[in-house]
């Protein structure tokens, strides 16, 4: 698991629906590897928009690792209904993941696979590389189309520190801040986030 190997998937799924040239959002992992596909493949990438996250090493802000190893450890009987085994998978979680949409977003990918709950997500492969998750691949090359940064105001993910290697790798970038919002911009303040994201690929809000 690498973000070399997941910007190679988005690259297939890119030849699989026949596009030739598109704009790219990713929000924090996503970003990254959004990133990645434009630095390796920028003739593919009209726009990239990065949520929350930038080219630079993020063990010190995040709860990761703490999230993925709470979802390791969830303990759900087989043979349970959705909704119990959803409780119980909340209540194992809460101690360790407080915010009430973090939760729920992690839930989301608890489904049902022969009589029992289980992650749909590999956690095993994901725990085994965090430390490649936590980084960024080393790039002496640079992406020089239009590109926006789009942190959190409230969140750490994207600081004073990482502007110097964000203008070398993207010398295009702007980098903005959406008030009174954490990592997950997009569901903190999903207007606002909309707005930001629509001003700069020149279109109309919904």
């Amino acid at each position: 698991m690498s973000y070399k190997a997941m910007s190679a998937d988005v690259q297939l799924l890119l030849q699989q629906l026949h596009l030739h040239k598109c704009v790219l959002i990713g929000h924090s992992m996503g970003g990254k590897t959004a990133m990645v596909l434009s630095l390796q493949r920028p003739e593919l990438v009209e726009r990239l928009v990065c949520v929350d996250i930038s080219p630079s090493v993020t063990s010190t802000v995040t709860s990761f690792p703490a999230f993925v190893a709470a979802m390791q450890a969830v303990d759900i009987p087989r043979g349970l209904p959705r909704s119990t085994a959803r409780r119980l998978a909340e209540e194992q979680l809460r101690s360790t993941v407080p915010e009430p949409t973090i939760r729920n977003f992690l839930l989301t990918n608890l489904v049902s696979s022969e009589d029992q709950f289980v992650w749909r997500v590999n956690l095993e492969a994901i725990s085994h590389h965090l430390n490649e998750m936590m980084s960024f691949p080393d790039f002496q090359t640079s992406y020089t189309g239009p590109t926006l940064f789009l942190g959190g105001s409230k969140s750490e993910y994207i600081s004073s520190n990482d502007y110097p290697e964000i203008e070398r790798l993207f010398p295009q970038a702007e980098i903005q801040y959406v008030p009174d919002a954490g990592h997950w911009v997009h569901a903190d303040q999903p207007q606002q986030f909309l707005a930001a994201v629509c001003n700069f690929l020149e279109l109309s809000p919904p």
